[in-house]
């Protein structure tokens, strides 16, 4: 029977600690994961850091890591134990995404929403009321996406 490759949206909590002593070796970490059963990542973000509901071992903060990907369905299985044996991921959910949703899942991942990038944008609003100048004078600043030095797009 032949396999079924699926596009699939992984959500992991990355011990915050490690990941803020070197958050480009942690999360690139995933992307490898998934690569290296046959996989191909469509996206791959922070998403959020944020203290947990509830202790997990000895973390009370998480990093919240967002990331879409194809993989063969037989894959699946392989990829979800190397992650629950990775030190790096507190903890880790997976879910199989409706075919057509995808493109927009992904698109909205890669232009950089989400709870961070949201109060991000709120904030720049804010500062931006307090200057009347500021919104006249540049009409686009809410399309507009710059990238910050951690990686979360802000507008």
């Amino acid at each position: 029977m032949p396999a079924t490759v699926n596009v699939y949206e992984g959500l992991f909590i990355l011990d915050s600690n490690r990941y803020g002593r070197d958050p480009a070796g942690v999360s690139g970490q995933i992307p490898q994961m998934i690569q290296q059963h046959g996989g191909e990542m469509l996206a791959s973000r922070l998403w959020e850091e944020r203290r947990l509901a509830y202790p997990i071992g000895p973390h009370r903060k998480g990093t919240y890591w967002l990331a879409y990907f194809k993989l063969d369905s037989q894959h699946m299985g392989l990829v979800r134990r190397q992650v629950q044996l990775n030190e790096n991921v507190v903890r880790s959910m997976f879910l199989k995404v409706e075919p057509r949703i995808v493109d927009a899942l992904v698109t909205h991942a890669l232009t950089g929403t989400g709870p961070v990038a949201e109060q991000r944008r709120a904030a720049a609003a804010a500062a931006a009321a307090t200057k009347p100048g500021v919104a006249a004078a540049i009409p686009e600043l809410e399309a507009l996406e710059i990238p910050d030095v951690d990686g979360v797009v802000e507008a």
